[in-house]
C-alpha cells in the first residue's frame, strides 16, 4: 500500500468516526467508554477501516487505494 499522507489519514478517520456516531457497527472490539474517534483510529490501525482514498492527478489518472 502506498504511504497515505496526514490528511488523507485524518480524512479517513473522521469520516469512519462520523460513521460510527451515526449508529455504524464498529468493526473491532471497543471499550466501555471509547468514543466514535477511539473507534475509528483503532479501526485504522489494524487497517479494517471499510473506506478508500481516491487520489486524482492533472493528467486525469485516478489511482484507487484501499486501506484494508
Amino acid at each position: 500500500m502506498p504511504n497515505l499522507t496526514r490528511f488523507e489519514v485524518t480524512r479517513l478517520i473522521s469520516a469512519r468516526a462520523l460513521q460510527i456516531s451515526l449508529g455504524a457497527p464498529a468493526l473491532v472490539k471497543a471499550h466501555k467508554g471509547d468514543v466514535p474517534l477511539d473507534i475509528a483510529r483503532l479501526e485504522f490501525e489494524k487497517r479494517v477501516i471499510p473506506l478508500a482514498v481516491l487520489r486524482e492527478f492533472p493528467d486525469g489518472h485516478v489511482e484507487k487505494i484501499d486501506v484494508n
